[in-house]
């Protein structure tokens, strides 16, 4: 009789059991994204670095906005529902005397604007021996003018649109200025309140600019100094905490 031959089952291919390992591993990876970015987008497209930097700025200034706005609550609040002793009285007066000194108030007067630029000049025109750094304005640059106003009696100070005090930092990232949480690109535009003709005559003895003015025709970076006989300043706003200094004792 007849028999049919045996069928011998093939053996189990490994994909047999990576195919399911796969598919539940890729299941709980969704999971998490989905836990993780909460609606949002884990790769958004990619943006514009200046964008990034303008998107930055708006929101430092919308909470700077809001810090001046709850400083405001709290000193009213204060005036209204402090007790009314002498001390208090005077404590207060003392701190409102200091107060424009501080930068903590507006300030009016003449102004003297000094404007830091990089050169457009092409690489190739430059003197034997220089180099691209001579093209661009440095955290120095705008720092020893800073520094030459303060010397040169300088009752209120403009960094840009912000008001600056003397304990301000003058910190540049590349070619960009950063300053209390916001980016900027030159010009650099410093204001200065005081004598005019003092300031001018601090800036023009300071070596530090000198040094930067010599680079003026050698390599066109901008430099121009302006007058105006009236500008109001806007109250300091940033933070008045040392963090990297302490009056000694």
């Amino acid at each position: 009789m007849w028999r049919p031959s045996a069928v011998l089952k093939a053996p189990r291919s490994r994909w047999t059991y990576a195919v399911p390992a796969i598919g539940v591993a890729a299941g709980l990876l969704f999971g998490v994204s989905a836990t993780t970015s909460q609606g949002s987008d884990l790769r958004p497209g990619t943006r514009d670095l200046v964008q990034v930097v303008q998107d930055g700025n708006r929101r430092v200034a919308g909470q700077a906005a809001d810090v001046a706005g709850l400083q405001s609550d709290v000193k009213r609040l204060g005036i209204r529902d402090a007790p009314g002793s002498s001390k208090l009285r005077s404590t207060q007066s003392t701190a409102d005397a200091y107060a424009g000194d501080a930068g903590l108030t507006k300030a009016t007067g003449k102004v003297v604007t000094v404007s830091l630029n990089d050169s457009t000049r092409d690489p190739s025109t430059l003197p034997q021996g220089a180099n691209l750094d001579w093209l661009v304005v440095h955290q120095q640059d705008v720092q020893a003018v800073v520094n030459a106003l303060w010397a040169g009696g300088a009752s209120a100070m403009m960094l840009m649109d912000q008001r600056v005090i003397s304990t301000s930092a003058v910190r540049c990232v590349g070619n960009t200025l950063l300053l209390q949480g916001r980016v900027y690109s030159p010009p650099f535009v410093i204001k200065a309140m005081g004598d005019p003709a003092t300031l001018r005559k601090a800036l023009n003895d300071s070596p530090a600019v000198q040094n930067y003015q010599a680079y003026v025709p050698l390599a066109g970076l901008g430099y121009d100094v302006q007058t105006s006989d009236k500008e109001t300043f806007p109250a300091y706003q940033g933070a008045l905490d040392l963090k990297y200094a302490k009056v000694g004792k």
